[in-house]
C-alpha cells in the first residue's frame, strides 16, 4: 500500500470493483436474500448527505423479515455481482480498502420503514486491523468470501429493526468526495425481553465529508485510523495490531452455497458454522 497518491488514483479509476451486501445468515443458517433490501445496482454512494446513504439507491423493501435474538451471531455477505456467491471472486475487488461497519435501527415496521428517517446505533466495526503492514476490514471480508459476522447486542428491546451493513472504500479518499460508501439494509425482528434503547444517530447525518476516517490518504504508512460515525454500542474500541494480520479464512468457505434462498428458514434450521 506504499504507492504514490497519483499512481494509486490512476490505478483505482481504471478498476471497476463495485459490490453489494446481498445475503444474511443467523447463527450459521443461510437466510439468503429473504429479508434483504437489494440495491438497484452495485455502484457506491459518494455523498455523505444523500438519503441513499442509509440503505443505498433504489433499495426496495423486502417482503420478508428474518428472525434474530439478542446474542445471536448474524453474518452479512457481500459480492460484486447480484446472486454471485463464489469464493473465487473477491467480495470487493482491487484496492477498495476501508472499514466494515454495521448499524441497527428500531422501527415500527421493517417492511415499510424509511432508512433515512430511522434512528441508528452502531453494533460492530472493523477498521485498520493491522499497521504492519496496513490491513483494513474490507480485506478481512475478502479473506472470508465476503462474510462479516457480528453479535446482536444483548438486552436490546424486542421488535422490528433494520440492519445496515456497510463498506467504505478509501482508495480515492485523499480528495474531497472521494470516499465510496457501499451500504445495504436487511429487515429483521428481534425477540427476547430486553429493554435497552441505545443512543442513536441519523444516516445521513452521522458522517461528515471531512471526517478523518473519510477524507484520508491511505497510501502512506498508517499507525491508526479513526472509524467514521459513533462509537459501537457496548463494544470496546478495536486495537490496531502491530503484527501481520492472518489471512486464513475463518468462514468455512468449503461449505459456501451456490444458490440464494429467498424464503425465511423455518425455526430449527441447521447452520453450517460461523466466521
Amino acid at each position: 500500500m506504499r504507492l504514490s497518491l497519483a499512481a494509486a488514483v490512476s490505478f483505482a479509476v481504471s478498476v471497476s470493483a463495485h459490490a453489494t451486501f446481498q445475503q444474511l445468515w443467523v447463527n450459521g443458517v443461510d437466510n439468503g436474500s429473504a429479508c434483504a433490501r437489494k440495491p438497484a445496482s452495485n455502484s457506491p454512494v459518494t455523498s455523505v448527505s444523500s438519503a441513499d446513504l442509509a440503505c443505498n439507491a433504489g433499495a426496495a423493501a423486502s417482503t420478508g423479515i428474518c428472525n434474530v435474538n439478542p446474542g445471536d451471531s448474524v453474518t452479512v455477505e457481500m459480492h460484486q455481482q447480484p446472486g454471485d456467491r463464489a469464493c473465487r471472486n473477491e467480495a470487493i475487488r482491487g484496492n477498495h480498502y476501508g472499514p466494515v461497519l454495521v448499524y441497527m435501527a428500531a422501527v415500527s415496521d421493517a417492511k415499510t420503514a424509511v432508512g433515512s428517517s430511522a434512528n441508528w446505533f452502531k453494533v460492530s466495526q472493523l477498521g485498520l486491523v493491522s499497521n504492519n503492514p496496513d490491513y483494513f476490514g474490507s480485506r478481512v471480508l475478502n479473506d472470508n468470501c465476503g462474510h462479516y459476522t457480528f453479535k446482536v447486542p444483548t438486552g436490546i428491546a424486542p421488535g422490528n429493526y433494520l440492519i445496515r451493513a456497510e463498506v467504505i472504500a478509501l482508495h480515492v479518499a485523499g480528495g474531497a468526495g472521494g470516499a465510496q460508501f457501499y451500504p445495504a439494509c436487511f429487515q429483521v425482528n428481534v425477540g427476547g425481553s430486553g429493554s435497552a434503547k441505545p443512543p442513536t444517530v441519523k444516516i445521513p447525518g452521522a458522517y461528515g465529508a471531512n471526517d478523518p476516517g473519510i477524507l484520508i490518504n491511505i497510501y502512506q504508512d498508517l499507525t491508526t485510523y479513526v472509524l467514521p460515525g459513533p462509537t459501537a454500542y457496548n463494544l470496546p474500541s478495536p486495537a490496531v495490531a502491530t503484527t501481520a494480520w492472518p489471512t486464513t479464512a475463518t468462514w468455512n468457505t468449503a461449505l459456501q452455497p451456490t444458490t440464494v434462498p429467498t424464503v425465511v428458514p423455518a425455526p430449527g434450521a441447521t447452520g453450517i458454522g460461523q466466521a
